[in-house]
């Protein structure tokens, strides 16, 4: 697996101010990468990730996943391309309000075309759930969670296509620190095992610290690489 963003150039518009996002950012992510994008709000991270899962186009540049443009993909095939080679991780965390825990996790496997064994796939549901220490949430909604716990719930579902590429902006903001350092543990250990890149977007020295590399950003722009 490699993603390579070539001279990405993103603006946006916000009333009558024109915000320059990516300015000319390059950038490679290879099998098994453990990455943190950092820098101020405002810096580009967010946009960085958009770009990275196939969330946004740029005005300029290329993003080639695997080889191909994923740009010139028809909206359908860049869909698949998300549920099946890419998790997210959203600070917003986008649960569906009517599904419990299980649900919730299971909907990617459910959307998309690959076709999973029933077995196989609960055992991997139920391992994710216990690897976050949800176990006893199995069937609450998400408005009897807190908020670290829609959290943990968030990044289950991210893993449960087993996907070629994590993204998370700021997956241990709503933990507390033991829970974060066990979130960092579990997705390490599928980095490892799984050989699957994983790119956050954080705030968090505890996550700066552990990542094999660290990507600062500033004013649209990678400053150090």
């Amino acid at each position: 697996m490699e993603i390579v963003l070539s001279n990405l150039h993103k603006e946006y518009t916000l009333g009558k101010t024109k915000v320059q996002a990516l300015r000319g950012v390059s950038l490679t992510v290879k099998e098994q990468d453990f990455l943190t994008l950092a820098g101020p709000s405002g810096s580009g991270k967010t946009s960085l990730l958009n770009m990275l899962g196939c969330l946004d186009t740029p005005q300029e540049g290329e993003v080639r996943f695997d080889g191909v443009d994923a740009n010139r993909l028809s909206a359908s095939d860049r869909a698949n391309l998300r549920n099946e080679q890419i998790g997210y991780v959203f600070q917003s965390f986008n649960l569906l309000p009517v599904l419990n825990v299980y649900e919730n996790i299971e909907l990617p496997a459910r959307l998309g075309r690959k076709r999973h064994n029933p077995t196989e796939l609960r055992h991997w549901i139920m391992h994710l759930i216990d690897a976050v220490g949800l176990s006893d949430r199995l069937h609450h909604r998400p408005d009897e969670l807190s908020g670290g716990q829609r959290q943990r719930v968030a990044i289950a579902r991210a893993l449960v296509n087993k996907p070629k590429l994590l993204l998370a902006d700021e997956p241990t903001a709503n933990l507390d620190s033991e829970t974060a350092i066990k979130i960092l543990e579990l997705l390490r250990r599928i980095n490892r095992e799984e050989k699957t890149a994983m790119v956050f977007s954080t705030h968090d020295p505890e996550i700066i610290e552990q990542c094999d590399h660290v990507v600062r950003m500033r004013d649209g722009q990678l400053v150090t690489h």
